[in-house]
């Protein structure tokens, strides 16, 4: 595709250069830890950025890999930070498609094993899918717990509580060839305000291929997939016309690449200029599908192409 106004490859953008960017698109899909907030704490800028757009007749979506809470939750938290005009349909989650992918693509006939928080579980159950119950005691080990029948899917998420019986369970699940293996995401980690890091659903579903011998069927970013289910609920999605906002070169770039999105990467969370252009300067071919568009410092910075618009029409 061709850029907005000639320039893409990692290139920093400001004012005059995001507006004619905005102009060419309808659709702006962001990613939200690191880019809309960071914890419980909204990226400056990130509300007025965003309820701009809605009011000025964007299509904005939110596309995110956290599978730790329903939508329901993430409209909750949007409105807490000031996000007052984010509605539930504009919200793609892992989990939620996830749960779109068991319910309309494969039709799942049977329980789901689900490695993952509760907000998982919940997307499933709102679907109708079941899910097998965990009933087993304290000290319960694979060698005599019980393994629930009719076990049709097993679904990796980010678990804070994953054991290793868990683990164990879904390797014998596994075992049948036509069990389903689906992960809602391969993020690695994910970073704590403190400085140190959290695993993510990639690292428990890395443990898992190499336990069933077996590789999972991603569902998330960077996987197609989160695209094809925001095109079915929204009309005229045309990918030239859609711009991916994100903060994580090998999820959201690389997101934004293989559905043919225009990407920004922002810098206000995982990945940071110095990685995009040793990306941008490699040989591989592989690796320019990592390289963003355009890169921003904030989401703040397109605060400055709403100023010119606003001047330009008085």
């Amino acid at each position: 595709m061709a850029g907005a106004f000639g320039l893409k490859g990692c290139q920093k953008i400001r004012g005059p250069q995001i507006r004619n960017l905005l102009a060419t698109k309808d659709f702006i899909l962001f990613d939200c830890d690191g880019v809309i907030w960071n914890g419980e704490k909204a990226i400056t800028g990130a509300v007025a950025v965003v309820n701009s757009l809605i009011r000025r007749g964007k299509n904005v979506v939110f596309v995110t890999n956290n599978s730790t809470r329903p939508r329901e939750n993430y409209v909750h938290k949007f409105c807490r930070l000031g996000f007052t005009d984010v509605m539930l349909e504009q919200i793609f989650s892992s989990s939620y498609c996830s749960a779109l992918y068991l319910r309309d693509v494969v039709k799942v006939c049977g329980q789901v094993f689900v490695i993952g928080c509760d907000g998982l579980r919940r997307e499933l159950q709102e679907a109708g899918i079941p899910c097998v119950e965990e009933t087993d005691e304290p000290n319960a080990t694979i060698f005599d717990c019980a393994l629930a029948p009719d076990v049709k899917a097993v679904l990796v998420g980010h678990d804070d509580k994953m054991t290793f019986l868990k683990l164990a369970k879904a390797s014998c699940y596994l075992r049948d060839p036509d069990c389903l293996f689906l992960a809602t995401d391969t993020d690695p980690w994910h970073p704590l305000s403190s400085g140190r890091i959290l695993p993510g659903s990639g690292s428990l579903t890395a443990a898992l291929e190499v336990a069933s011998g077996r590789k999972a069927t991603v569902i998330g970013k960077p996987c197609r997939f989160m695209f094809e289910c925001i095109s079915s609920q929204f009309s005229g999605v045309d990918p030239a016309q859609c711009l991916m906002i994100g903060d994580r070169l090998q999820t959201d770039m690389l997101f934004g690449s293989n559905c043919g999105l225009d990407t920004v990467l922002t810098l206000t969370g995982v990945s940071q200029m110095e990685e995009a252009q040793e990306y941008s300067n490699s040989e591989l071919t592989s690796d320019r599908s990592l390289v963003p568009d355009y890169v921003v410092d904030t989401i703040a910075d397109f605060l400055l192409a709403f100023d010119e618009l606003e001047e330009q029409s008085n």
